[in-house]
């Protein structure tokens, strides 16, 4: 049970009533209880929706690759909501039997993508030119632009949804 208060759906501004639907729609929520506790603030909700339904539906990243780095970041921040929500069917329960960035099952532009979520989430002083080097040999600028940007709202809020413990029980 969330630490916090949820507030009922219904009682949502239009606003932020009318993204919680399209977020729904189009999978990049599984699950409104987070935004119930966020509610408290909503327009600060509507705007976190908002970057987050720009990287989930007009990003530039591959869908199966975002779903990864979002999983394995999961791992790190251990939110409940996050390490079973499904976001993508394109990855598989093998894919996730052992999600590490030196899994052969990957491809290089995975296992460099995954190798950056890990150390953003668990030892962001250690990402460096080599690491920059590697991931400029596989993705666009604005792909590494947005690589950083999912991973820093990924980490933010699968921090967030665990310490309030805003997921079903």
């Amino acid at each position: 049970m969330a630490l916090l208060p949820l507030i009922p759906l219904a009682q949502f501004p239009n606003e932020l009533a009318d993204a919680v639907r399209r977020g729904l729609s189009t999978r990049m929520l599984s699950s409104t209880t987070p935004v119930q506790v966020w509610a408290h603030r909503p327009e600060v909700a509507a705007a976190w929706l908002a970057v987050l339904d720009q990287m989930h539906n007009h990003g530039v990243l591959d869908e199966r690759l975002r779903e990864l780095v979002r999983l394995r970041i999961a791992s790190f921040t251990t939110c409940r909501a996050c390490q079973t929500a499904r976001k993508s069917a394109t990855v598989t329960d093998a894919d996730l039997a052992c999600l590490a960035s030196s899994d052969p099952r990957f491809s290089e532009a995975e296992r460099a993508a995954l190798r950056f979520a890990e150390l953003f989430a668990a030892d962001p002083l250690a990402i460096d030119e080599a690491i920059f080097a590697d991931l400029r040999a596989w993705f666009s600028v604005a792909q590494i632009v947005e690589l950083n940007m999912f991973c820093a709202l990924m980490l933010a809020g699968g921090r967030m949804t665990r310490a309030q413990q805003a997921y079903e029980a």
